[in-house]
């Protein structure tokens, strides 16, 4: 599977905790593209899995988000992003700096998602927080193809992360 990401772009991952996003941003873009909510609760509380300081990491990934966009810079989100209400305000960010906005969905079964989760090295989400994740992952994809991305790519579960490539355009 190939992926034309424009450069520069927002990159919107979407998907459940345990879908790959974190393994798939780093295998396709340089670590200081990616903003990580993940990271970014570690940095304030030592724990990615610290939910409590969820509202803080987002005002901050916010924050990294649209200084990169302002830079004209290629950027990253890796969050669950499952809310449109989110992507919403994070395309309308790029469109205000002319950067066109690409969603990469992870489309996998919920048995995929948790037995993922489970093996993860550093942090294990509570399996009843991935199976509402998956469940509004449904939703999510019926909402991605109507909100206007610049492009949409479904990863599902014949694509493994090594077979995919991702092609940057000017």
């Amino acid at each position: 599977m190939r992926l034309t990401i424009p450069d520069p772009a927002l990159v919107l991952l979407v998907g459940p905790s345990g879908a790959g996003k974190s393994t798939f941003a780093a295998a396709h873009f340089r670590p200081i593209e990616i903003v990580s909510s993940d990271a970014l609760r570690a940095m304030l509380t030592d724990d990615p899995a610290d939910q409590g300081a969820s509202a803080e990491a987002f005002h901050v990934l916010s924050i990294l988000v649209k200084g990169r966009l302002r830079r004209g810079l290629t950027t990253v989100v890796d969050a669950t992003n499952l809310r449109a209400i989110d992507r919403r305000r994070y395309r309308q960010l790029a469109t205000q700096h002319g950067i066109p906005t690409v969603a990469v969905a992870f489309d996998l079964p919920t048995q995929r998602y948790h037995a993922h989760n489970t093996r993860r090295p550093d942090r294990v989400v509570d399996e009843s927080v991935v199976a509402n994740q998956a469940e509004r992952m449904s939703h999510a994809l019926a909402d991605l193809a109507e909100e206007g991305y610049a492009a949409l790519y479904v990863i599902g579960v014949d694509q493994g992360i090594a077979e995919i490539e991702v092609v940057r355009s000017k």
